[in-house]
């Protein structure tokens, strides 16, 4: 009798390990989601890189998806966390639209719904050239974006692949989301790694306050848009009943 493979753990598990001047994140094994206690633990992350020395940051996983998002089905079963978690998920994607050092996320897998803005909160994407899709499905969960998501997406896609992502919840294998200009460029997955550690290593070394400074003024309506207003409840609803 066959066996089912084992199930990926959902939350993500961040740690973050350092690589002489470089800081490398590490989203976990398993789905990469967010809830209250994973979203504080990447906060958490983020805190100690600022205190050491590193110059840039690189955000990877080790799985075969770098982030699917919020983790519904713990929404659906800690409702009063809710509105509270999503609000420090996006206060999370603006601290990293702001962050004080150059970013990289190194894509080697799938990236859906919050995931994908995780990954636009960083300054360069790089994505596995072979396989993995990047995609809001919010379109077909029913889902209509907050004032702040929207206002991320908005300032880090162009109107026309902002509409094909939001409105029609298209999947953009690799090659398409370059060409979108969703990702920076795609690597073999055996060379993504060494391809971050060279672009994060080139764009390190630069003052941290002209960096997010920056910053601060590039994406000041995202900013101050994140975090700001918590969900509808025709939002909750439809992420209640999305599947876990």
């Amino acid at each position: 009798m066959s066996q089912s493979a084992p199930s990926l753990p959902t939350a993500a598990e961040p740690i973050v390990r350092f690589e002489g001047a470089l800081a490398v994140l590490s989203l976990g094994a398993g789905e990469g989601r967010f809830t209250a206690e994973s979203v504080a633990a990447i906060d958490s992350c983020l805190d100690e890189v600022l205190a050491s020395a590193a110059v840039s940051l690189i955000t990877t996983a080790d799985s075969k998806i770098w982030c699917n998002g919020f983790d519904t089905g713990w929404l659906a079963a800690n409702p009063d966390a809710t509105v509270p978690t999503m609000l420090a998920t996006e206060r999370l994607f603006a601290r990293l639209l702001t962050f004080p050092i150059p970013t990289v996320a190194a894509v080697g897998g799938h990236v859906f719904a919050g995931g994908v803005m995780l990954a636009l909160s960083h300054d360069v994407r790089i994505m596995r050239a072979d396989r993995g899709y990047v995609c809001l499905p919010e379109v077909d969960l029913g889902v209509v974006f907050t004032s702040g998501m929207t206002a991320l997406l908005s300032a880090t896609m162009t109107p026309s692949t902002a509409h094909r992502a939001m409105v029609l919840g298209h999947r953009f294998t690799p090659a398409e989301a370059l060409a979108a200009g969703l990702v920076s460029e795609i690597a073999p997955l055996e060379e993504l790694a060494d391809r971050a550690r060279a672009v994060a290593t080139a764009l390190g070394g630069r003052n941290r306050e002209v960096v997010a400074g920056l910053k601060r003024r590039l994406y000041a309506p995202a900013v101050a848009e994140l975090g700001a207003t918590g969900p509808d409840p025709a939002m909750l609803a439809a992420l209640y009943a999305a599947p876990a």
